[in-house]
C-alpha cells in the first residue's frame, strides 16, 4: 500500500489517516514536483508592455544602451 502526504515542519504528515503498528518499518521517497519552465513561469509577463516601438526587437541595444539603431 502507498501513502501520500508532505513535510511540516520536519515530520511526515499523511495526506489521509493512516493507522500503522508501532516499530513497523516504513521507507519515505521525496517526489520531485514537475519543474515549470522559464517560459512558463514568465508566462504572465508576456505581452504586458503595449506601447513599445515597432522595431523594439531589432534594435533594443538602440533604445536600451543607445547605440546606433541597424
Amino acid at each position: 500500500m502507498t501513502y501520500h502526504g508532505h513535510i511540516e515542519n520536519g515530520a511526515v504528515v499523511f495526506d489521509e489517516t493512516v493507522v500503522l503498528p508501532d516499530g513497523m518499518k516504513v521507507r519515505v521517497e521525496p517526489v520531485a514536483e514537475p519543474q515549470q519552465t522559464l517560459a512558463e513561469r514568465l508566462a504572465g509577463l508576456v505581452g504586458c508592455i503595449s506601447d513599445l516601438p515597432p522595431d523594439m526587437a531589432e534594435n533594443h541595444d538602440h533604445y536600451i544602451h543607445g547605440t546606433p539603431k541597424r
